[in-house]
């Protein structure tokens, strides 16, 4: 929409609307990103941000789109400040909507303070390596693709992807193992439908998760500027209960594609010059200003650790989205379509996913002495298996020897034991290691190359097998 018209305040005139843009005459003392009120004839007030500021020109984002701003009347108040959440304790099971504001009836939050959702940037020499394990109670991420505290995590998803799903189950299972530390989720919500809306909505209600969660809600129906917003919104609520309030908190934003999609509209309707697929330029620094919010300080006891979801258009994981999310981030967990169609859930694609901090959170008083072995065999046993599945697929399993057919059946097994399990099921570490030895009980010993012989004998279940019967 572009509409010509003078809006007037102190002899500044808005020359045109575009969108959910205002292009005003510059305006003396603007600061970028700063709030302001946006006031009709009729006396309804609308919020708006300033955007882009020059010698020749203010822009104001108005949230809500220029729907309904008549041309005579309309007036800009500046506030002198930039958007800011009210924050406290009492955040805590309540749920907002892309503008911070209470969707779930309850009343308006009693802040103890209001901080600003752009955030304050880490510095570099204060950061902690990410090293200690968040369980999920998914055995393909706790086992292949482990999660860390402070870490940036990924999922890349396809369309019509149980994304959503493993993002419900992760933020009831999520919980740092073995110790009483307070642990939060913060769930933002960006650019979803009703119906997903209301999954996660009554997902959170009917399994008591939302005692320890805030969520941050932005419907399709709502004004895609206020997706540029909500990310923003939930990383400011977990940093103020990280930092504040010394807690453990697991950000989960979905969908960031629709997010990029709300930054290229902007974009588009600012009149910038695209770049790839017709995305802003600056959409690298822009996602690296929402990941780079995770992490740990060193003499602070809290975290802050993303899991951003974001579906592949076309499931091209070469897409601008992912592949610049790529880049930030430590890793990626990649949902398969194969192992979707075979009826798998969670359909994690071990190849395709990598978690790069996972050594760091494994390991005696992490996880269990063993779990990298477990790690490094387990994957080395499932991929001869698929590799002798596509070789069977030309040749036929007949022409396979005993021992090929043996790798060929575990790779199933995996599939189906290790990877697959219930949404209702949460497995801790142990039984998902366990699992693992499972598999390996019936592969030859002697290939069990990546493993210490020290760990065969204690955890192997042929060996713990005859220590029971030596006992008893």
């Amino acid at each position: 929409m572009d509409l010509s018209g003078l809006y007037v305040r102190e002899g500044r005139a808005i020359s045109r609307a575009k969108g959910a843009l205002l292009i005003a005459e510059a305006i003396p003392g603007t600061q970028y990103n700063e709030i302001v009120d946006v006031v009709l004839s009729n006396g309804e007030v609308k919020s708006g941000q300033a955007i882009d500021i020059s010698d020749e020109a203010t822009i104001i984002q108005v949230f809500g789109g220029v729907s309904g701003v008549d041309l005579k009347g309309t007036t800009i108040r500046c506030k002198g400040e930039t958007l800011k959440l009210p924050v406290s304790m009492d955040m805590l099971g309540r749920i907002f909507n892309g503008m911070g504001q209470p969707l779930d009836g309850g009343p308006p939050l009693i802040a103890d303070k209001y901080l600003d959702i752009n955030g304050e940037a880490i510095n570099p020499a204060s950061r902690q390596p990410p090293a200690e394990f968040i369980e999920t109670g998914l055995s393909a991420i706790d086992g292949l693709n482990v999660l860390v505290r402070g870490q940036k995590l990924p999922i890349f998803s396809g369309s019509g992807l149980p994304h959503n799903r493993i993002a419900a189950q992760v933020v009831r299972q999520a919980a740092v193992k073995g110790t009483d530390e307070k642990f939060a989720i913060v769930f933002g919500a960006i650019g979803i439908s009703f119906d997903d809306a209301s999954f996660f909505v009554n997902n959170l209600e009917r399994t008591g998760a939302l005692e320890r969660a805030v969520a941050f809600i932005n419907t399709a129906s709502d004004p895609a500027i206020e997706r540029i917003s909500t990310p923003r919104l939930a990383l400011t609520a977990a940093e103020y209960l990280a930092w504040e309030k010394d807690m453990h908190v697991l950000v989960i934003l979905t969908d960031m594609t629709n997010y990029c999609e709300a930054l290229r509209e902007l974009s588009s309707m600012r009149e910038e010059i695209p770049s790839r697929r017709g995305y802003p330029g600056y959409m690298y620094t822009d996602l690296a200003t929402i990941y780079e919010r995770a992490g740990r300080i060193i003499g602070r006891d809290g975290s802050v650790t993303i899991m951003p979801i974001l579906t592949m258009p076309d499931d091209d994981i070469t897409h601008p989205i992912p592949d610049l999310t790529g880049y930030i981030t430590e890793g990626q967990i990649v949902l398969s379509r194969n192992l979707e169609r075979k009826g798998i859930y969670p359909p994690i694609d071990v190849f395709l996913s990598l978690s790069r901090m996972m050594k760091e959170g494994i390991g005696p008083g992490k996880t269990r002495e063993d779990h990298n072995n477990v790690f490094m065999q387990l994957y080395a046993s499932y991929a001869e298996g698929v590799y002798l599945r596509e070789i069977s697929t030309i040749i036929g399993a007949d022409a396979l020897g005993d021992r090929d057919r043996l790798y060929l059946t575990n790779a199933d097994d995996v599939e189906r034991q290790f990877i697959a399990q219930g949404e209702q099921d949460k497995r801790v570490v142990e039984d998902t290691l366990d699992i693992g030895w499972k598999l390996f009980s019936v592969l030859p010993e002697e290939d069990l190359k990546l493993i210490s012989e020290d760990f065969i004998k204690k955890y192997h279940p042929k060996h713990t097998r005859d220590s029971t019967s030596d006992k008893q």
